[in-house]
């Protein structure tokens, strides 16, 4: 099995990896030695369920199907990336205080596809909010509270209550 050294961004560190060529980024992000970012989740393998998404290059993928020789050069940020100097995400936030989680397992998915909207769209309408978690499934929630705080998020309410 060939293998490939690449130089990758998580979270604002530049990591020099060799990889496997069938590694795709979520096992790189998870199992690398250097990395061990679990809190990027293995739902499906198949890119239907978005518990493994990511930012790359600011926009979300699901890991589990991105090679990681494909994240060479590239800027990938992971669920525990968007925490900025000790101070959650206004995503993150305003999902705690919304209850929009519950057994957790896709709100690593859900919160960087809501980082994303946000970033492109700072006051979404709930249609758009919707529109952008259509790749990122919960068995849990009935997905009101996670469009609640997507919303709260969108209008800066969180880090201040």
């Amino acid at each position: 099995m060939s293998e490939h050294s690449i130089t990758v961004t998580v979270n604002g560190e530049q990591e020099h990896l060799t990889v496997p060529a069938s590694m795709t980024l979520l096992e790189l992000l998870r199992h690398a030695e250097r990395l061990v970012l679990t809190g990027t989740k293995n739902g499906c393998s198949a890119g239907e369920c978005g518990a493994c998404t990511v930012l790359m290059n600011g926009e979300p993928v699901n890991a589990c199907m991105v090679l990681a020789v494909e994240a060479d050069g590239a800027e990938v940020v992971t669920v525990e990336g968007l925490v900025q100097d000790g101070q959650l995400d206004l995503v993150q936030q305003a999902f705690m205080e919304e209850g929009a989680v519950q057994c957790g397992f896709c709100t690593p998915g859900m919160l960087i596809s809501a980082r994303a909207l946000l970033t492109r769209t700072p006051h979404p309408t709930e249609e758009q909010i919707r529109e952008a978690l259509v790749g990122n499934l919960c068995r849990c929630t009935g997905y009101t509270r996670i469009v609640q705080a997507i919303q709260k998020a969108s209008h800066g309410i969180g880090r201040d209550g």
